[in-house]
């Protein structure tokens, strides 16, 4: 008998590149959308006739109570968020009631509903914010800067809670920073690679960005799902960090990207000290050592191929666009 899974968030970059492996795997794969006025499918538009969509938010209890009882899934997996850290800033209660009281809200809907079902919860190494410790690995303590990543560490503490208080199968992955040409064009890797494209095809001066040296640990967002899927099919719950072990600057993801067009840079990029955050993460590198012993799990795709792909694919973009 097929397993069935539901995925919060399915429309997103995650959620669009889980639905396909857990389809790879003969999953019947359900997920969730929020009414809204447009609905964006298109991470989606390759697997739209195999999966099923249904409405439910994490901001109605009666929504999720109602979808797990329609769908009876064997696992569930929470992707829905307020993803975007700037935001959290200028929606910081509304991030809170999604990141957070949502994350609760769902876990209590499974609790009554069926405590068999299995589930994740996705964490992110924004919890770590400032910590002195690197690189950081499960045991290292958070220090978070903004809304967002407080937000998240609640709903990580919750789903712990729920596992150790009920004895439910809830695990959460500390996924570090993972890009795709699926990532929202409203966060800066894909900003970068946007503009690399439209710069070298005329239709766009310059780039302006916020702290260049800001470090981060980029990975491909295909691999860490494939770590995900694995959280869900390991003997007993855990928690696990999920990271490439190397931190890159914006400074080098955009020598990168415009190196793919053949510029230089340094001729079209500017700092703009308003995109700076009121407190900043400088210096994020993961230790994924766990992952890769109990789950057998290893990135694949290397930082210069991401940004080879992500380049690629919006110069295809651009040009579908302007013509």
């Amino acid at each position: 008998m097929r397993k069935r899974a539901l995925i919060t968030g399915i429309t997103g970059q995650d959620g669009s590149y889980l639905a396909e492996l857990l389809l790879a795997e003969n999953y019947e794969v359900h997920g969730t959308v929020r009414r809204a006025s447009i609905e964006r499918l298109d991470r989606i538009e390759k697997v739209i006739g195999r999966i099923n969509l249904h409405q439910a938010d994490l901001l109605d209890q009666n929504s999720l109570m109602n979808i797990l009882k329609e769908v009876e899934p064997d696992e569930v997996y929470n992707l829905a968020a307020q993803s975007f850290v700037p935001t959290s800033w200028k929606q910081p209660i509304y991030t809170g009631e999604v990141n957070a009281i949502g994350v609760t809200r769902l876990l209590e809907a499974i609790r009554l509903v069926n405590k068999g079902i299995k589930f994740y919860q996705a964490s992110s190494s924004e919890m770590f914010g400032n910590t002195p410790y690197s690189p950081q690995n499960e045991e290292t303590p958070f220090y978070p800067r903004s809304p967002y990543a407080v937000s998240k560490i609640y709903g990580h503490y919750i789903t712990m809670n729920y596992r150790d208080s009920y004895g439910m199968f809830c695990c959460s992955g500390i996924l570090f920073n993972h890009e795709s040409p699926r990532r929202g064009e409203e966060f800066v890797t894909r900003k970068i690679t946007l503009a690399a494209a439209r710069i070298k095809l005329g239709l766009q001066e310059k780039l302006k960005l916020g702290n260049l040296d800001a470090k981060r640990d980029w990975g491909f967002a295909g691999d860490y799902v494939r770590a995900v899927y694995l959280m869900m099919q390991h003997n007993q719950p855990d928690v696990f960090v999920i990271a490439t072990g190397v931190a890159h600057s914006v400074r080098d993801f955009c020598k990168a990207a415009f190196e793919c067009v053949d510029l230089n840079w340094e001729n079209y990029v500017e700092v703009d000290s308003s995109l700076i955050r009121p407190a900043d993460v400088n210096h994020l590198v993961g230790d994924s050592s766990k992952a890769r012993k109990l789950l057998k799990w290893k990135p694949e795709v290397s930082f210069e191929q991401l940004i080879e792909m992500m380049v690629a694919s919006d110069i295809e973009l651009v040009k579908r666009r302007k013509g």
